[in-house]
């Protein structure tokens, strides 16, 4: 007899459920991860510019080396982002695939966006990796589309599933300036 995980949206889960869950969910994260941030950070950038640099002056490399430091970064942060979706919440960050659990750990302490924010900072990035200015109009513009998605879309729909537990999450994580110090939901905070 398989034992209980915990309780789900429909009753109680086996382990073996929860295990399919898992799998299912860091198979759609993974192929939504190609479609969505692979696309906005990467092709788009590349059909810009085709990833080849602009003219610099000798003391930009210190700018180039910078901004590859930052690229590394923003996908280490896209990486674990999405697969705090898969630990966490029991889901996927494609809106057709939700969590079954607000995602709130991690660097989600910290910034309620961190795969917006690390999918524009990946574009400023190549624009410094490249001496390309355009990416920095295009980072603009995607920050821009993303920040107005989160507010007309995305808030909306997670206040409506999560209710109270968003509505005290939003109220003490910032959208798109990390916190210094992390959230802890256990803790009373004002």
């Amino acid at each position: 007899m398989t034992e209980p995980a915990h309780a789900g949206p429909g009753g109680p889960l086996t382990r073996q459920d929860d295990g399919v869950r898992i799998v299912a969910a860091a198979a759609g994260s993974a192929v939504f991860f190609g479609v969505a941030p692979c696309v906005v950070a990467g092709l788009v950038p590349w059909a810009l510019t085709g990833w080849r640099a602009g003219d610099t002056p000798d003391w930009w490399t210190a700018v180039q080396v910078a901004g590859a430091a930052l690229l590394v970064g923003c996908v280490v942060v896209l990486v674990q982002a999405f697969a705090r979706f898969v630990r966490e919440g029991r889901g996927t960050p494609a809106p057709v695939a939700p969590t079954e659990h607000l995602v709130v750990g991690g660097l989600y302490r910290h910034v309620r966006n961190p795969m917006y924010v690390a999918v524009v900072g990946a574009i400023g990035a190549q624009a410094l990796v490249l001496a390309r200015p355009v990416l920095l109009v295009y980072a603009a513009v995607a920050g821009a589309a993303m920040a107005a998605f989160v507010r007309w879309h995305e808030e909306p729909v997670l206040a409506a599933r999560y209710g109270d537990e968003y509505t005290t999450y939003r109220a003490h994580v910032r959208a798109w300036l990390p916190r210094a110090r992390p959230w802890h939901p256990a803790r009373a905070e004002g």
